[in-house]
């Protein structure tokens, strides 16, 4: 199906918004995308014309079967152009969420194919995102928590849930990234802020903030 690129992100914010059958609200979505609800409502009718969606007034919006295989495409593409961006072209984390948007609306399987191979087929991105394959699957996550949850003192980060270009900076310039091993000196109960070590790295202490959306597991 032949998609506009503003169809394709509208899949994908409804994707990102939807858990599980709940559905997205037009005020959420219209949040999410920076836009009037009046506008999400105009793109929910042609959306729904071309059987991606089910929606009725007042009742939300939420994926068909076809329109989570178009949104798992879409961001299948996004997340493999952020690996591509990070392991071959040397960008950081933070500076490659806005180019991959671009990047991912080029929609031919044979690039896209040719590029996971290319890549190693990653199975997850520079943010420790799940990349769903090429029918859609995604390998199942190991166990993680963020860092303020953690009871283990050392620990391996395994992706962030913030991934706003502020905190990934604030990451890079602490030499915090995914696979990263860490140490737990600290908490303080004051502020909630934690205390930890990266190896070659003087300690630092990290605000409450900051801790919750960096995840981990043991090592």
């Amino acid at each position: 199906m032949n998609l506009s690129v503003a169809e394709e992100n509208y899949i994908k914010a409804i994707y990102k918004l939807q858990e599980g059958e709940q559905a997205v609200t037009t005020n959420a979505l219209a949040y999410e995308l920076e836009t009037k609800p009046a506008s999400v409502t105009d793109m929910a009718k042609k959306l729904k014309e071309k059987k991606l969606i089910s929606y009725e007034k007042y009742q939300g919006i939420t994926l068909s079967p076809e329109g989570r295989k178009t949104a798992l495409q879409v961001v299948r593409r996004h997340r493999l152009w952020e690996c591509f961006l990070v392991d071959k072209l040397s960008f950081s984390w933070e500076e490659v969420h806005e180019l991959a948007e671009e990047l991912e609306h080029v929609r031919s399987e044979k690039l896209i194919s040719r590029l996971s191979d290319f890549l190693g087929n990653p199975v997850i991105d520079p943010h420790g995102d799940p990349i769903p394959d090429a029918n859609g699957r995604m390998a199942k996550p190991r166990p993680q928590t963020s860092l303020d949850q953690a009871n283990a003192r050392r620990l391996v980060v395994t992706a962030v849930s913030d991934q706003s270009s502020a905190l990934l900076a604030f990451l890079n310039a602490k030499s915090i990234k995914l696979g990263t091993q860490l140490e737990i000196i600290a908490h303080y109960e004051f502020d909630n802020s934690i205390e930890i070590k990266v190896k070659h790295q003087p300690a630092i202490t990290i605000s409450e903030q900051v801790a919750k959306n960096i995840m981990v597991r043991p090592l």
